[in-house]
């Protein structure tokens, strides 16, 4: 067999003791008496997955809310608990029996911990650490699905069962398993950060990234100028990737995003700055609520320069998410790989995981400013008085909820996906070009023409038409997408290629 020689020091064979083979061991029985269950009803469980998440964050929504009718009642004293909360155990269980709830001697002990504020915090962080990796997972998951349907091929169909849902979590244990390597002349420390720069302001953008109107872990008033900061440092990581890596390919990956990044802010910003100028605010939780007033008061259609401004910010928001035409700092055609040539397993993976959720806020920054945040086109001044649980799940389903958000933001993030695996790679010069000279001064003429559009037109007859108009062609070319997807989904067995025909069982 051919022996092959690497230029790095080899590690010798791994081998486990004490703890760690223990460890193993009962990873390897969990494999054992689980893969069967898995592979037999992938979907159940994962249908599971999803129900029970959503329950227990309903859960916790309803506890929270419980705690502070019990605070807000008579039984509520002037003692305070040992940690300075205004209810105490003995308070908490008068209340209970009151009510005469059961096991009133025991839930008081379990409810006393939720009014704490740190504890609250724990649970919302472990929400959104939740979300922040879950989006990739699916996220790449779709991606590979997308690109082989685009390309005429099936895409992973075999790990977890059902169209292969659980490749991306095959993918992650092998990542986590492979050799971290270092290259002997990189720079060591900076080597080893870089990832963490791009991964963590990423995570710190949801913290102030409201999914409802009362579903946001840190409602501030800077919400919208917190997050783009929090975008825009992921610049930084990418850059010490690739200086630190001491490769050509990786530094000129990491010039092109710096190039890249620093110019699409300036149009990106300018242009977000025309929904602030129509809500008159820089809170994200009341820019939203302000535009629940059905479809045709969302700010996009709100006068033509909103239109062009929604437009000109996703476009600026592909280059700032390195997605395609603008993927130039990876260009594997090119540069092998970009800034992240030198990197391998783990660490790989946290640009990967940093990107796609960089594409869940940057959809997520549009449909908020823009679309709708998390209503429906449907007014909410036609939503049921909540008298029932059963009315609050239905005004949840037609009118306005966190559901409705996510849906939003992977329909743009379906379409970056569309966008990558149909338009080619542009040239970086053409990538500044297109920068400096078309869309700046596209977003100045927006931001301009929608300050005088306010002043002089705004309230008026004409502006109303105008909405109305826009509106109704947004309205036009959705439906016109939804026909085409559905007329191939019911006619792909008439489909020239290999998509005509069902390969294997699921497809």
């Amino acid at each position: 067999m051919t022996q092959f020689s690497v230029p790095w020091k080899q590690s010798p064979p791994l081998e486990h003791r004490g703890p760690a083979r223990g460890v193993v061991a009962l990873a390897r029985f969990v494999y054992s008496a689980a893969a069967p269950i898995v592979s037999r009803f992938p979907g159940l469980i994962l249908t599971s997955a999803i129900v029970f998440s959503t329950l227990a964050v309903w859960i916790h929504w309803e506890l929270f809310s419980y705690l502070e009718t019990i605070a807000a009642s008579d039984l509520n004293g002037t003692a305070k608990s040992i940690w300075g909360q205004s209810l105490t155990v003995g308070e908490i269980g008068a209340y209970l029996q009151s009510n005469s709830v059961a096991a009133g001697g025991v839930l008081k002990y379990l409810l006393w911990p939720l009014q704490m504020e740190l504890f609250r915090d724990i649970v919302g962080l472990a929400a959104i650490f939740q979300l922040f990796n879950l989006i990739p997972v699916y996220a790449i998951w779709w991606e590979r699905k997308v690109a082989g349907r685009i390309q005429s091929r099936m895409g992973p169909m075999r790990v977890g069962g059902w169209h292969g849902w659980a490749q991306s979590f095959a993918d992650g244990v092998k990542l986590v398993a492979k050799e971290d390597l270092v290259p002997a002349q990189a720079d060591g420390m900076l080597f080893k950060i870089a990832p963490y720069l791009a991964f963590v302001p990423s995570l710190l953008a949801f913290l102030c990234f409201p999914l409802g109107s009362y579903w946001v872990f840190r409602n501030v008033d800077v919400a919208l100028i917190f997050i783009i900061a929090m975008v825009g440092i992921e610049v930084v990581g990418v850059i010490v990737a690739g200086w630190a890596s001491n490769n050509k390919w990786s530094v000129y990956g990491a010039m092109r995003e710096a190039c890249q990044m620093v110019s699409y802010e300036i149009p990106m910003t300018t242009v977000l700055l025309v929904p602030i100028m129509t809500a008159g605010t820089l809170n994200m939780v009341q820019i939203g609520d302000a535009q629940s007033g059905g479809w045709f008061t969302w700010n996009a259609f709100h006068n033509p320069f909103t239109f062009i401004a929604f437009i000109t910010y996703y476009i600026a928001s592909l280059a700032n998410c390195k997605r395609a035409p603008f993927d130039l700092p990876e260009s594997e055609s090119e540069l092998v790989a970009g800034f992240h040539t030198e990197y391998s397993g783990f660490r790989w993976s946290l640009f990967f995981f940093a990107e796609y959720a960089a594409m869940f806020v940057v959809s997520g920054l549009a449909v908020t400013l823009f679309l709708g945040a998390w209503h429906t086109p449907l007014p909410s001044t036609w939503a049921f008085e909540e008298t029932s649980l059963f009315k609050i799940l239905l005004n949840g389903i037609l009118f306005s909820s966190p559901f409705w958000f996510i849906f939003k933001c992977f329909i743009f993030i379906y379409i970056q996906l569309w966008i990558r695996w149909t338009l080619p790679r542009i040239r970086i010069d053409q990538v500044l070009y297109s920068c400096v000279q078309v869309m700046f001064p596209i977003a100045c003429v927006a931001l301009v023409g929608h300050a005088v559009w306010m002043v002089l037109l705004d309230g008026s007859m004409f502006s109303t038409l105008i909405r109305w108009v826009l509106g109704l062609i947004f309205a036009a070319v959705t439906f016109g997408f939804l026909s085409v997807a559905a007329f191939g989904y019911r006619n792909g067995r008439r489909m020239v290629g290999y998509l005509a025909v069902k390969q294997l069982p699921g497809s």
